[in-house]
């Protein structure tokens, strides 16, 4: 039988040789979620000879947090929908899998225009060249904020929030009090991180190492996820067993056991849990004994961010096309308010059906509250789809955010096993915290940790020092 997941919504996998969801004597790993993290764990320990393996899903999908939902026929991306860093110095590996592997749809975001599509909250268009003006300062600062964060100890001891930055330089000292700076500030920070530049590292986001180039939007019918469905074929089938919901890992010097909500227990060597930061906050997942203070209290210094796309069907397009018209901005008195909007390409249409706003902050529209935004004719829409990630259980939110004054130290330890559970996902990726390739490159490396101690007895994991 040839190893697929294409058929599966998928619910437990294995791998194809090793088809029973469990024996007497368990399997050599579990992976608790099928996300991008926990599958690309699981496909580099399949190439280290560890072959034994068990993927529990808690939802009904592969892919996690990259989950496409037919809206308005068509296929929207829920969650993560862009390839970044595309060109750059050092590649984006998932760049390849999308744009040659795969030949997944794609297009260039292009933000040249986005001065000339600032719209006022009474009606019309603010002037371009004042716009520019903003822009330009806002990137000054922003570029003075690269040198300084250059400066700074890597043990995050002066590291500071983006706003204290921003007041050094002298940049909007009292607070970006206009619509237009308010709205260019939420766009360059928000945008980005899902969070307010108070909330926000000066030391690990300025400047972004994710962003050297490019950035590419997919939009593509089989979604952003068809990646994650390829490597998981490369070595893994489907198993047809319904979702499994994980409370409870136990785990001792001998082994561990993973507990199911429906009273299952499946019992492994080594398990790997790659659910996001939120879900370990929550009380979802218990272990059996307590993890250790010094894990508690790394998971605690993340957040969880909430970046939520609301996708809003018309009956009739209203906006402006053609070149430099992908994004439009909001210039609200309240900061945020629905401040970042898209138009949203059709897979297989060469036309727009529709405008993408994008708002980290989960509620519900007014269907005629969005006429401000391009005018004063506009219809009243007939769809609108807003995710909830705050509320599911099994996210409790979209991406981590890097909190002020964490640096590689608490990484090494949000990443660090406890006896034989290790962990893996977007958060415990350094450098790319919060992407997809932060959260491929992260299942490599958790897998690679792992497989240190299954192959080599080489389990004793160092965590060098915050100063050192």
């Amino acid at each position: 039988m040839t190893p697929t997941i294409a058929t599966a919504l998928v619910l437990a996998l294995t791998l194809a040789h090793h088809a029973s969801l469990a024996s007497a004597a368990g399997h050599r790993v579990i992976i608790v979620g099928a996300g991008m993290s926990g599958i690309s764990a699981g496909k580099r320990l399949s190439e280290a000879g560890i072959t034994d393996l068990l993927i529990l899903e808690a939802t009904d999908h592969v892919g996690g947090r990259m989950r496409k939902r037919n809206f308005g026929g068509v296929n929207v991306e829920m969650g993560a929908n862009w390839v970044e860093g595309v060109n750059g110095g050092k590649m984006n590996p998932i760049w390849p899998l999308v744009n040659s592997t795969l030949k997944l749809r794609n297009f260039r975001s292009d933000f040249d225009g986005l001065a000339e599509n600032v719209y006022k909250e009474r009606g019309g268009v603010y002037d371009r060249a004042y716009v520019q003006k903003r822009l330009h300062r806002s990137n000054e600062v922003e570029e003075g904020g690269a040198k300084l964060s250059a400066k700074l100890r890597p043990s995050g001891q002066d590291d500071m929030s983006i706003l204290t930055m921003q007041r050094l330089n002298n940049h909007l000292p009292n607070g970006p009090a206009s619509p237009v700076d308010m709205i260019l500030d939420y766009f360059k920070h928000d945008y980005e991180f899902a969070e307010p530049p108070r909330v926000t590292s000066l030391q690990n986001v300025v400047p972004l190492a994710t962003f050297r180039d490019y950035v590419y939007f997919v939009a593509d019918r089989r979604g952003y996820e068809a990646i994650v469905h390829h490597l998981a074929g490369q070595y893994l089938e489907a198993d047809k067993s319904g979702n499994i919901v994980v409370r409870e890992i136990s785990h001792s010097g001998s082994g561990v056991a993973v507990k199911t909500e429906d009273d299952k227990v499946y019992k492994a060597d080594y398990v790997m849990v790659s659910t996001s930061v939120g879900v370990l906050q929550s009380d979802l997942i218990q272990f059996k004994p307590r993890l250790p203070a010094w894990k508690i209290l790394s998971i605690y210094q993340f957040d969880m961010a909430v970046y939520t796309k609301i996708f809003v069907k018309f009956p009739r397009k209203f906006w402006p096309e053609g070149k430099g018209r992908e994004f439009f901005l909001y210039a609200s008195s309240r900061r945020g308010y629905y401040g970042v909007w898209r138009r949203q390409r059709s897979p297989g249409d060469r036309h727009r059906r529709g405008v993408e706003a994008d708002r980290a902050a989960a509620r519900q529209p007014d269907q005629g509250g969005d006429r401000g935004v391009l005018g004063e004719d506009v219809p009243d829409a007939t769809d609108i789809l807003v995710p909830r990630w705050w509320s599911d259980r099994f996210y409790r939110g979209t991406f981590s955010n890097w909190p002020i004054g964490v640096n590689r130290y608490e990484y090494d330890q949000l990443r660090a096993p406890v006896g034989r559970v290790y962990f893996s996902g977007e958060h415990t990726s350094e450098h790319y915290n919060g992407y997809v390739h932060g959260a491929y490159l992260s299942g490599i490396d958790s897998a690679d940790i792992l497989i240190k101690c299954a192959h080599k007895r080489m389990c004793k994991h160092h965590i060098p020092g915050k100063f050192e």
